[in-house]
C-alpha cells in the first residue's frame, strides 16, 4: 500500500477516484466544505480526460489565448486564474508538477488520477456501474465510498453521503491534525 503523499510544505495529499458519474465531484466538494468547517485549509486538483475551457468566446482572456498567448492570467479583486496552453509539448503535466504549483495548505484533495500512487477512496454507485471496481486492480485504493455495501470488498466501506465519517477516516489514515 502506498504511503502518505506529503508535499514539501507538509500538505497532506489524498485522492478521490472512480468511474464517470460515480459521485467523485459531490464527495470532493462535500469533503472540502467539511474540512473548511473544521478549520483546515484545503486545495483541490481535478483531472479532466477531455479538453476543457474556463473562459469563453468573446472574453478578453479567450481572445488573448486564441491569439497565441502561452499563458493568460485573469485577475480581479475576488480571484485570479492562470491558464497555460500545452502546444509545444502534447503531454499533460504530472500530478507532482501540478501539486508543486499550489500554495501551502493543510490538505490537497485530488479528484481522478486513477493510476497515481497516492492513497485514495474509490466512489462507486453500483446501480450505475458499468466497469469493474478499481479497487480490484489498484492497491492505492484504501477505502470505498458507495451506495451499497459489497461483501466481496475487503476495504473499509462508507456510505457516499456519510461525509463526517469519511472525513474522519481520511484524517486518521493520513495523520492529518486540526
Amino acid at each position: 500500500m502506498p504511503g502518505n503523499w506529503i508535499r514539501q510544505d507538509m500538505a497532506v495529499i489524498f485522492g478521490i477516484t472512480g468511474w464517470k458519474n460515480s459521485g467523485k465531484t459531490s464527495l470532493v466538494s462535500a469533503l472540502v466544505a467539511e474540512y473548511v468547517r473544521r478549520g483546515l485549509t484545503v486545495s483541490t486538483v481535478k483531472h479532466a480526460h477531455k479538453s476543457f475551457d474556463i473562459d469563453h468566446r468573446g472574453t478578453d482572456s479567450h481572445i488573448h489565448r486564441t491569439a497565441g498567448a502561452r499563458e493568460v492570467a485573469i485577475v480581479s479583486p475576488k480571484r485570479w486564474a492562470l491558464m497555460h496552453e500545452i502546444r509545444d509539448n502534447p503531454s499533460e503535466p504530472t500530478l507532482s508538477t501540478i501539486l508543486g504549483k499550489l500554495v501551502p495548505c493543510d490538505l490537497v484533495l485530488v479528484e481522478g488520477y486513477k493510476t497515481s500512487d497516492i492513497p485514495k477512496i474509490e466512489c462507486i454507485r453500483y446501480e450505475a456501474a458499468t466497469d469493474e471496481p478499481i479497487w480490484k486492480s489498484n492497491k492505492s485504493i484504501v477505502a470505498v465510498a458507495c451506495d451499497a455495501e459489497d461483501a466481496a470488498c475487503p476495504l473499509p466501506q462508507f456510505a457516499l453521503d456519510d461525509i463526517p465519517k469519511i472525513a474522519d477516516y481520511v484524517m486518521q489514515k493520513t495523520g492529518l491534525r486540526l
